[in-house]
């Protein structure tokens, strides 16, 4: 299969629409079968899913062995993330930490400047590659770090940003930009710095749009591209009762029936609604929902390809379910073949 494919941000990069998030390679919340999600992996490489995000902090060094091993000798487009180091020794509940089954690590905080050039070349190391073309500080902002985030913000622009631009500037990556869960860090980072790409998850999708508020208008402004994580919204999307992992609040569980009752009413699939949404917009490069199996990559690939109605979402409209800025995608934004 061939996917569309977009531009990031203001570099000569470009990754297909629909790519492969690596959380659930490191056994995010539920060990893993191995020999299932490397499977998983190869076959959605085979459809056309060449684009791969991971990070160390995945299973503490999981993700990246597995996806390293999947990768090697293929085309692929690789980004993977900074901000951790990985120490030897495990934490003393890893599973409370979303990893009941990871590698014996722990990691530990470092936004400066060695801390993100040791993060690159570790990476490199756990992978088995030469070649890493995007770079994510993950997990920045209060809501991760609470109050001491703004020291670590502070460590970011004043040294480890400096260390992500050489590594651009000497063309060891080709894009850099943020891995989190909240719009708000975005905005202030484009205030410090040139960046090319946000991975931003959870906060642009169907059940939330507030970043066309801010955020959006300022990646227009900026030519900075939005790569879409967890569109599901960590599974209430998806037939879970989840949302940002946790137990959904009633309003959030009573704006999902709402969306159902008006899936049900088209004959539109609601996770096929939610995969091809953000891609309406036109800062968002790619959607990569994690994956943890051959039957979710299955799942995934019929509702990516699903048609949707132009009056779909216009009656999502007309029910207040979108932000009266939030534009639509066309049919099969897609455009498997």
């Amino acid at each position: 299969m061939t996917f569309t494919k977009r531009v990031v941000g203001k570099t000569q990069l470009k990754i297909p629409t629909l790519g492969f998030g690596g959380a659930p390679l490191g056994g995010l919340l539920e060990a893993v079968d191995s020999e299932e999600t490397l499977a998983t992996l190869g076959d959605a490489l085979s459809s056309g899913m060449t684009y791969v995000d991971t990070a160390p902090f995945y299973g503490f060094g999981k993700s990246e062995h597995v996806v390293g091993n999947e990768l090697r000798g293929k085309d692929y487009v690789l980004s993977t993330k900074v901000g951790r180091l990985l120490k030897p020794g495990l934490p003393a509940d890893p599973a409370g930490m979303g990893w009941p089954d990871p590698l014996p690590f722990h990691p530990e905080y470092d936004y400066g400047y060695d801390g993100i050039m040791r993060s690159f070349e570790d990476s490199l190391q756990r992978l088995g590659l030469d070649r890493i073309d995007i770079l994510y500080v993950h997990d920045i902002g209060e809501v991760t770090h609470g109050s001491d985030n703004k020291a670590h913000f502070n460590a970011l622009m004043t040294g480890g940003y400096r260390a992500l631009d050489e590594l651009r500037t000497a063309g060891l990556i080709k894009a850099i930009g943020l891995g989190v869960n909240e719009a708000d860090v975005c905005s202030a980072a484009l205030n410090h710095g040139q960046w090319d790409v946000f991975l931003l998850a959870g906060r642009y999708t169907l059940l939330e749009q507030d970043p066309l508020d801010d955020l959006l208008p300022q990646c227009v402004a900026n030519n900075v591209s939005i790569v879409v994580g967890g569109p599901y919204n960590s599974g209430i999307l998806v037939g879970g009762d989840t949302w940002n992992y946790g137990a959904a609040p009633d309003e959030i569980v009573n704006k999902v029936r709402q969306l159902k009752n008006i899936c049900s009413s088209f004959g539109v699939p609601l996770p096929a609604a939610a995969l091809q949404f953000p891609l309406g917009h036109e800062c968002v490069a790619s959607v990569i929902p994690g994956l943890r199996s051959r039957k979710e990559l299955t799942q995934t690939l019929q509702w990516a390809s699903h048609t949707i109605p132009d009056e779909f979402w216009q009656a999502l409209r007309d029910q207040n379910l979108l932000h009266g800025d939030a534009p639509t995608p066309p049919k099969n934004p897609f455009k498997l073949g």
